[in-house]
């Protein structure tokens, strides 16, 4: 069993973050499983409290790690991957994982566009736009709050009955013959506010990723504008360089 090393030159906080981690990146410690207390901790290892502490906040703040007020601290739910290498949906991945994907629909609205969703999307002047706002779910757990600006000169109208049955992009080329052919993704690391953390169920300035994504057309043409606040503890993704 791996100890700490009190002589060595790398803190003790992070010498014991590394052994905590090991154990749930093993399987040792899985999802659900409460830790041992900071008490226990600090006996087990004899470090004094504010170490333990450290570690233990380090792997909140990482996701690994879970508080629940009253009860203990708990192994999170393993995080959803999904590559970057290839356009896909947030359905399917679900889907592709076991998991049911739910979609909660908070407003669909008809309006002027800011000045910069009209430049993503390249609009004229007093040219509107549909904006869609949900909540992205796997297993009713909220994942990612999505607003999405689609030009009114292509998609007229949208519904949620329309959402129900099918997907956005299913929605937009079965009904507008709009068919979404490539995107650009442009990822930013935030911290998510006080309204978002409503929706998402997640304390105020968590780790988040901002997510702003243009979808075209086959002639090239911007035919969405998305931007998602995607939970930092529940998500990830990555990419495959060759």
């Amino acid at each position: 069993m791996k100890t700490i090393d009190p002589q060595s030159f790398v803190p003790l906080y992070h010498q014991l973050k590394e052994l905590l981690k090991e154990k749930i990146e093993s399987g040792e410690w899985s999802a659900g499983y409460k830790i041992p207390s900071e008490n226990e901790l600090r006996q087990e290892f004899q470090i004094s409290r504010n170490t333990v502490k450290k570690a233990i906040e380090d792997l909140v703040q990482d996701g690994l790690l879970n508080r629940i007020q009253g009860k203990g601290t708990f192994v999170s739910k393993p995080k959803l991957e999904q590559s970057l290498t290839a356009f896909y949906s947030f359905s399917k991945v679900l889907q592709d994982k076991g998991m049911n994907p739910k979609d909660r629909i908070i407003s669909i609205k008809e309006r002027m566009p800011t000045a910069s969703v009209a430049k993503q999307l390249n609009l004229q002047e007093k040219q509107k736009v549909i904006e869609l706002r949900r909540l992205r779910c796997a297993n009713d757990e909220p994942m990612i709050l999505e607003t999405s600006f689609i030009p009114k000169s292509i998609v007229t109208s949208l519904s949620e009955d329309d959402l129900k049955k099918q997907s956005l992009y299913d929605i937009m080329e079965m009904k507008f013959g709009v068919v979404v052919m490539k995107a650009k993704e442009i990822f930013e690391p935030v911290l998510i506010r006080d309204y978002e953390s409503y929706y998402l169920e997640v304390k105020e300035g968590s780790p988040a990723l901002l997510l702003d994504r243009i979808a075209y057309n086959s002639e090239g043409i911007p035919v969405e504008f998305c931007r998602s606040i995607v939970r930092g503890d529940r998500c990830r993704f990555y990419t495959e360089l060759i």
